[in-house]
């Protein structure tokens, strides 16, 4: 599925924009269901000594498939489409890379 088709698809069971706070909202559902994968990760450190091949791969599938949900909505709350985050990230890594400066911090290296 391409990325704008998806966003597009996943707007039919968005709330409206105009819905008061719904920005807020998403924000907060955005950060709620990555911290369900931490939470998640954590257990795998903490119960399984970080053997992460034992991760339910189906359980986090729907966990990031609700974290897309989200950040397509946000995109969208922008008017920004999706295909248009996905390839600017893409071009800043490869910038990044051709930098040699991927492992490094900060926003503008």
């Amino acid at each position: 599925m391409e990325m704008n088709a998806y966003q597009q698809a996943a707007l039919r069971t968005a709330a409206s924009k105009d819905k008061h706070n719904e920005v807020f909202q998403l924000l907060l559902g955005l950060v709620g269901e990555t911290g369900e994968i931490a939470e998640k990760a954590k257990k795998i450190v903490r119960d399984q000594d970080s053997d992460f091949s034992r991760w339910d791969t189906e359980d986090l599938t729907k966990e990031l498939g609700d974290v897309l949900w989200y950040l397509a909505m946000i995109a969208d709350y922008f008017d920004v489409p999706l295909e248009t985050v996905a390839q600017r990230n893409i071009a800043k890594l490869a910038d990044r890379q051709q930098r040699a400066v991927l492992g490094g911090s900060g926003d503008n290296r």
